[in-house]
Formats: C-alpha cells, sequence, structure tokens
C-alpha cells in the first residue's frame, strides 16, 4: 500500500529478497526476508548498497529477533532502539468476537446500542458489486479528516492507496467486510491471512457520526470472515493518541515489537 510515498524498491539476489525505502531524504533498509542463518550475508550486502548510495546502513521497522542478532553479531556497531510507535497491536480473534469480560464491557455497550439503533443495518463481504459504495464512503471520511488535518500528509497517501487496492481488488485477494446501512456503507475494513493461525486487519474506516460503526464493523469482520483464525493483527497506531487509545481499548493480548537500528562503527 505504501510503496509510492515510501518510494519501496525490492531487489532478489541469491535466494534473499532486499528491501528498501526512503522518507524525507533518508535511505532506509527493511529487515531482510531470508532464513536466519543468512542474515549476516544479507547485512553485508545491504553495507555495501548503502556506502555505494554514500550514506550508512539504517534499518527500519526490524523484528526483536533480527535487532538482538545485530547487538550481539555486531555489539556497538549499530544504535539499536525501540520504535514504540510502529509496534503491532495483536488479538485474539475469539475476544474481539464476543467481547466477553468486564475489560472489554464497554465496546459491547456500544456494539448493542448500534444494533438497537440500527436493526436493518446488515454485514456484507466486500464484492466488485459494492466497491463503489465503499469508495463513496472513502472519500465522505477523507473530506472530513483532510478538512479537520489539512497538513497531513498521511491521509491523502491512505486514501489513494486504499483506491489503488479497490481498482484491482481481485487481483490482490483481500477479504473486505462492510456495514450497510439504509442503502449506504457507513462502514468498511479489509485484511488478509498472514500465516495458519493469524491475520493482519491493514484498513478500517466508519462513519464517526454513526455510534457503535466502529465496533460493528470490528466484530462483524472478525466473525464473518476470520472466526476459524487464532490471532488479529491489527498494525501499528503510528504514535497518534488518539490511535492508540482505541486500539489499547480492545485490550491486545500481546505487542509485537519494532526496532530501528543504525549502523555507527565508522
Amino acid at each position: 500500500m505504501w510503496r509510492k510515498p515510501y518510494h519501496v524498491k525490492h531487489a532478489e539476489q541469491e535466494g534473499i529478497l532486499y528491501l528498501t525505502c526512503e522518507w524525507e531524504g533518508v535511505l532506509y533498509a527493511l529487515q531482510p526476508v531470508c532464513d536466519p542463518s543468512r542474515w549476516e550475508e544479507a547485512v553485508e550486502v545491504l553495507r555495501s548498497y548503502f556506502a555505494e548510495q554514500d550514506t550508512v546502513l539504517y534499518f527500519t521497522g526490524i523484528e526483536k529477533a533480527f535487532a538482538g542478532f545485530l547487538a550481539e553479531k555486531y555489539a556497538g556497531k549499530f544504535d539499536i532502539q525501540a520504535d514504540r510507535d510502529n509496534f503491532d497491536y495483536v488479538y485474539l480473534a475469539d475476544k474481539l468476537i464476543t467481547l466477553s469480560g468486564r475489560k472489554l464491557h464497554s465496546k459491547k455497550n456500544h456494539l448493542n446500542a448500534f444494533r438497537k439503533l440500527y436493526p436493518e443495518a446488515e454485514y456484507q463481504e466486500i464484492t466488485p458489486e459494492i466497491l463503489p459504495a465503499c469508495r463513496a464512503e472513502l472519500e465522505k471520511w477523507y473530506a472530513d479528516h483532510i478538512e479537520a488535518m489539512p497538513e497531513s500528509v498521511f491521509i491523502p497517501w491512505e486514501r489513494d492507496a486504499i483506491l489503488e487496492l479497490f481498482e484491482d481488488w481481485d487481483y490482490f485477494q483481500l477479504k473486505g467486510g462492510a456495514i450497510c446501512l439504509n442503502g449506504k456503507i457507513i462502514a468498511f475494513t479489509f485484511g488478509e491471512q498472514l500465516n495458519s493461525d493469524s491475520v493482519v486487519v491493514h484498513v478500517e474506516k466508519a462513519d464517526p457520526n454513526i455510534r457503535g460503526a466502529y465496533p460493528a464493523i470490528n466484530q462483524g469482520f472478525i466473525e464473518h470472515e476470520w472466526s476459524g483464525m487464532t490471532y488479529i493483527n491489527r498494525e501499528e497506531d503510528m504514535g497518534q493518541e488518539g490511535l492508540r487509545k482505541a486500539k489499547e481499548s480492545y485490550k491486545p493480548e500481546k505487542m509485537i515489537e519494532k526496532y530501528n537500528a543504525k549502523y555507527i562503527a565508522d
């Protein structure tokens, strides 16, 4: 989704996938995709590449195990820092469906209020037939948010990325869900399966003026599309206070830590 604004590039060499991105003029490497036994080989390739670009190797968004490898293998050569703003929130699917327990009582109340206020609201799987209505809801969301935060670069980027996915919906093989109320889409979301027991939710949008719309699409999507999964990864909060509060309120089962690591030995 973010390859254009972050200028994501990729290359495969001898069975290792290398990814780089750029932000505000700084070149970064993502964690190389390979067996851990080849991490050192990959790091040396990246060090050489970054030297050719006249800059130092700078990893972003790496997992805890890879950060630990750098700290041990290259002791004192990397400045490694936890990136709390990009920790992934991971929830138990069953809890997101049932909303059981005292900690999620307020969420269940919001969902019940939505169902009472809007008994005609229906969950629908996203198909090509309802994509135009999803686009209409996206444009409404965009207009409201860009008016409130005109200086934001992320809002138009996200809008463009979602529209691109909608244009080639079948190609990306995503699963999506929407809430339809009186012939209009008031909320939509989509994600994909990561592995045998986990799902990642990439996007979730809803009309903030309709009480319970967010809890309704959150719960409905997992219940209808992913009830057989164990974990739901709802990605990071990007350091946004409101988003962090919302994600924490669903009581994550665990957090997936992310780290940045800058080579400082030279």
